[in-house]
């Protein structure tokens, strides 16, 4: 087994930053929404953004088809969205021939039956997918993973991240804009 943890990366040593919006990077587009009653605000969606558990990452399969699936997420703060994966598989396939991808993450949501409803909000977000990041890139990204969703297990997550490293891909996707969507009922 081969381990391609770069030498440079100090183990054990949170990269974490507190994350702060670059606005300037990433533009927030709502001119599409048919809904214009119901936008999210600018900065609730990048709370979701920076808070949401999981997305979903929709592309265009080999045939031409269409495949979304859910998952994990990480935001770095500026303008990507990291996410681990096998090194094969059917969305590293997807991506290979068509990197053009839509990623939606959903907040809160809550069905209120006497009105026929769902409280909610969403953003979804317009990017181009990448695979073959460096190894110091892939790194970054797991440890952003660990930090947002088992910040107290960090050092445990470090070294299961450099046994599994060989074996983890990491999908950047780079935003080119994103919209946002709410309803709030009461």
């Amino acid at each position: 087994m081969k381990n391609d943890l770069p030498s440079k990366i100090k183990r054990g040593k949170p990269t974490f930053i507190r994350i702060k919006a670059n606005k300037k990077k990433m533009k927030y587009n709502n001119d599409n929404v048919r809904r214009q009653d119901r936008l999210l605000e600018e900065d609730r969606a990048y709370a979701l953004l920076c808070e949401g558990e999981y997305g979903v990452l929709s592309m265009t399969t080999p045939t031409g088809g269409a495949y979304g699936i859910p998952l994990n997420f990480v935001w770095d703060g500026q303008e990507n969205i990291y996410i681990h994966c096998a090194p094969r598989g059917r969305k590293l396939d997807c991506i290979a021939l068509y990197p053009e991808v839509s990623f939606c993450v959903i907040g809160n949501t809550h069905v209120v039956p006497e009105q026929f409803s769902t409280n909610y909000s969403s953003i979804v977000l317009t990017c181009r997918a990448r695979t073959g990041l460096s190894p110091e890139e892939r790194m970054h990204a797991l440890r952003l993973l660990m930090e947002k969703y088992t910040p107290e297990h960090l050092a445990a997550g470090e070294k299961y991240a450099e046994k599994s490293f060989h074996r983890t891909e990491i999908i950047r996707l780079q935003t080119e804009e994103f919209s946002g969507k709410c309803k709030r009922m009461r």
